[in-house]
């Protein structure tokens, strides 16, 4: 009976958890590495701030243009055709990210507000655009201390906005409503501030050389609430959440950092729906636009349930290799030679009764 090299691979990966990375020939993905999820060929969705993956493709927004009306919600399928796009009823000023709630609302972030601008806001906006309604509603927000300027919106597990601002010093503000949002109101809901976050150095290339490493462009939170990520013009900076608490976590926790080098502009970050990627776009003014998908940098292995770790105690097949990959690898050698023996069995019997 001939065994291929194929059958030796499935055989291997069936039988031991991640020995997919022990055997030669077989692609897996490194963290880090990079590849194009699709290119937008359509020269309406262009200048991209903000991005949320969906099931069936893509959401986008832009944050200017010359024509006020052009600045839109756009729907993307999988290969970055445009499906759909909605507008605002009333200008939008500077939309910067956004995000999408559990209940498939999608919540824009209108705070851009450029530090070299002539007149800067008195207030930002969120707006909210509930599923299969046809045009998002506003809800203006203040802050305590004056203007700041945020390309940043997450949302906590209950449904809170967070708006992380984009600072020169390096660190950025934490801010939250201090009570329910109110649609339409001309008075913003005052923010409060409730934390800061100061990214670790880089070294990554960028346009902006160093002054783009330490400026936040974007932000989202994993589908399973399990990880949050700030992206400058650089990088992207993961963090576990700690008890679900995104702000104490982006406040005390230290992040895994993955390199989005020579981005040019990049402004938006998102997950995908199983939080396994993290999918970037570019705010490019004109040209197709390239959606990149990268793997985080190398997360930790989760712990497992307290009432798993007795029974695992107890298997006595592995036994205890401390997670060292040689003796993995002759474990799941022993257990192929074992099934390669039954399969010979097999043949002769079957080769016996075919006469």
């Amino acid at each position: 009976m001939r065994i291929t090299a194929a059958l030796l691979t499935f055989l291997l990966t069936a039988l031991v958890p991640g020995a997919a990375a022990l055997v030669p020939g077989v692609a897996y993905a490194e963290p880090g590495e990079m590849s194009v999820a699709c290119v937008v060929n359509d020269d309406r969705v262009s200048e991209l701030s903000g991005l949320v993956v969906t099931a069936s493709g893509y959401i986008a927004i832009n944050d200017s243009n010359w024509d006020p009306s052009a600045i839109r919600i756009f729907y993307l399928d999988k290969k970055c055709k445009l499906t759909k796009s909605i507008g605002y009823p009333a200008a939008a000023r500077d939309p910067e990210d956004l995000t999408l709630a559990k209940d498939g609302t999608v919540w824009v972030a209108d705070v851009g507000d450029n530090y070299n601008a002539s007149v800067r806001r008195k207030t930002v906006a969120l707006w909210k655009l509930a599923p299969g309604a046809k045009s998002p509603v506003i809800h203006r927000l203040a802050y305590p201390d004056g203007p700041h300027d945020a390309e940043t919106l997450l949302l906590a597990a209950d449904g809170t906005p967070i708006i992380v601002t984009k600072e020169l010093s390096g660190r950025s503000e934490i801010f939250v409503p201090t009570g329910p949002l109110v649609a339409k109101a001309a008075d913003g809901v005052p923010l409060k501030r409730v934390g800061s976050v100061r990214l670790p150095d880089s070294q990554t290339p960028n346009f902006l050389d160093s002054i783009g490493r330490r400026l936040v462009t974007g932000g989202a939170v994993s589908p399973d609430g399990r990880h949050v990520v700030l992206r400058t013009y650089a990088d992207a900076f993961e963090w576990d959440v700690v008890d679900g608490d995104i702000v104490k976590t982006l406040t005390d926790q230290e992040p895994r950092a993955t390199p989005l080098p020579d981005e040019q502009q990049g402004e938006a970050i998102a997950y995908t729906p199983d939080g396994s990627a993290f999918v970037t776009a570019c705010d490019e003014p004109a040209g197709p636009t390239t959606l990149r998908r990268y793997v985080p940098a190398a997360r930790p292995s989760p712990s497992p349930p307290e009432d798993q770790k007795s029974g695992d105690q107890e298997q006595t097949l592995a036994g205890d290799d401390g997670g060292r990959p040689g003796n993995r690898l002759m474990f799941a050698v022993g257990i192929t030679g074992l099934a390669l023996v039954l399969l010979g069995v097999v043949g002769v019997v079957l080769r016996r009764l075919a006469r």
